[in-house]
């Protein structure tokens, strides 16, 4: 999808899933990336209970000083977590997932 994508992660309905780059090593261990992916999980539930008054949350973004973390929600509790290099373009990769989740929320209700 975009080479400056390092690895992408998915929790959905208590299943985990990881993908690293090809070619590149990960900062973090498989715990330490399932720990932060639940956590990514439980801050996602609290910023749900803010959307009566401010709106559905659409994604959450957070920049490190070696990568940018982002935050989509897919299926009723789950999340995809992608992790990129500073110099991409995250609105670009952000739109391109959910596109395609887009596409296969739709592809599931024909």
């Amino acid at each position: 999808m975009d080479n400056k994508i390092r690895a992408a992660a998915i929790y959905d309905e208590g299943k985990f899933y990881h993908k690293m780059q090809d070619g590149l090593k990960s900062y973090l261990t498989q715990d330490e990336t399932e720990i932060s992916l639940a956590q990514a999980v439980y801050r996602w539930a609290l910023r749900k209970k803010m959307a009566p008054k401010i709106g559905q949350p659409i994604y959450s973004m957070a920049k490190y000083e070696r990568i940018y973390r982002v935050t989509i929600p897919i299926g009723k509790a789950g999340l995809i977590l992608i992790t990129t290099e500073l110099n991409s373009n995250l609105e670009e990769i952000v739109e391109k997932i959910r596109d395609k989740k887009q596409i296969m929320n739709n592809k599931r209700s024909i």
